[in-house]
């Protein structure tokens, strides 16, 4: 079939490949005048590895396994309120990857031909006609994949009742430097503060670096890198000393800053007839369960199966079987994440009982309610 991808991001991207490998004619369209990624790091859970390993494009992530150390949450001070062997989790459910956002984009589409990429075309509509779809009323496909992202065009055309995004009221910082001393016992772990509700979480990534974020209160006015930098690292003053000195270790550019959105409501299909909508642009979430790129991943992973061998004339019953496979399990999640941005930015008497009921879970039981996300 001839398949049109809007949007090369990584899940647009994974879903070229991916439909490229199994024999379709692709046509992946990027309104950026070149093909890149960006935003610092990006944790891709053992689900989303998997879903990769299925399209052959899991094994070059592997070398950026996170080590098994002893992740959970904490207090700001660094002592465990929830504790989770990394270990058993990772020999059960396979490792976390921690890696370069530009790294994966360029892993993922190594095997995209480049005369696959079209560079610099913001599509603006799609017509369905009888037995193909108009991109922009001049380049036709039997199927078209809306990758778009979040904030995505085509969603609020082909959906127009839809509500669309909002903001959770959250600031999220992201940024990556290179390692510096005191802060190998934070390694894997995210730290909650029941007094401001903030949250940092510090990973290793690729050959001796870091990957941090952080989640604060949005502000009026959203800052730039630098202001946000500064201003979070003083909010986190007295925090275990790692989480500052990491913050003001890292460059002003390698520091990126977003108002935290997700969808305002799940989308009652993810499919149009020959269209269907993949990624952030179906089910954009907040980042607290970390699954925003995985859930990208299985998408494509089950496109790609659900479009084997697909003749035209089975386009839209393909697509029909994808949203069915797909849209509970990530509406499942959306609404999962939504659940836990709340508990973990809970302050006062609410927050202080949070900690004392994660102080009292068995770290088998926290195995168990990552499986449950992990394991589709």
């Amino acid at each position: 079939m001839r398949i049109a991808i809007i949007g090369a991001g990584l899940g647009g991207v994974t879903a070229a490949t991916g439909l490229h490998l199994t024999g379709h004619d692709v046509t992946l369209y990027e309104r950026a005048p070149e093909l890149r990624e960006t935003g610092t790091g990006i944790v891709v859970m053992p689900n989303g590895l998997a879903a990769l390993d299925t399209l052959g494009l899991g094994a070059p992530l592997r070398e950026h396994a996170a080590p098994t150390a002893q992740g959970g949450l904490r207090d700001r001070a660094g002592r465990p309120l929830l504790v989770t062997d990394a270990a058993k989790a990772q020999e059960r459910y396979g490792p976390t990857v921690v890696v370069d956002r530009a790294v994966l984009h360029q892993t993922l589409r190594e095997r995209l031909p480049a005369d696959r990429i079209r560079t610099g075309v913001a599509v603006g509509g799609l017509a369905e006609e009888p037995g193909r779809v108009l991109v922009d009323h001049v380049d036709a496909a039997d199927a078209v994949v809306v990758a778009d992202g979040i904030g995505s065009r085509l969603r609020a055309r082909l959906f127009p009742a839809h509500p669309g995004t909002e903001r959770t009221g959250r600031l999220d910082l992201r940024g990556t430097l290179g390692r510096i001393p005191g802060v190998d016992d934070l390694l894997t772990a995210i730290l909650l503060d029941r007094h401001s509700g903030a949250m940092f979480g510090l990973f290793p990534m690729g050959s001796g670096g870091l990957y941090w974020f952080t989640d604060t209160p949005l502000p009026a006015t959203v800052p730039g890198p630098e202001q946000a930098r500064e201003q979070v690292a003083e909010l986190m003053a007295g925090w275990h000393p790692a989480v500052p000195a990491v913050l003001r270790a890292t460059a002003v550019a390698d520091v990126h800053v977003d108002p935290i959105t997700r969808l305002a409501k799940p989308l009652a299909t993810y499919t149009t007839g020959r269209i269907c909508l993949l990624g952030d642009a179906a089910h954009g979430m907040p980042p607290d369960l970390g699954q925003g790129a995985s859930q990208a991943f299985e998408d494509a992973a089950a496109l790609v199966r659900h479009l084997e061998s697909a003749t035209p004339a089975e386009a839209a019953e393909r697509l029909g079987r994808y949203d069915a496979e797909r849209r509970p399990r990530a509406n499942r999640l959306m609404a999962a994440s939504s659940r836990q941005s709340r508990l973990t930015t809970r302050t006062g008497p609410a927050a202080w009982l949070r900690d004392t009921l994660l102080r009292a879970t068995p770290p088998s039981l926290a195995a168990r309610q990552l499986a449950s996300i992990w394991l589709a």
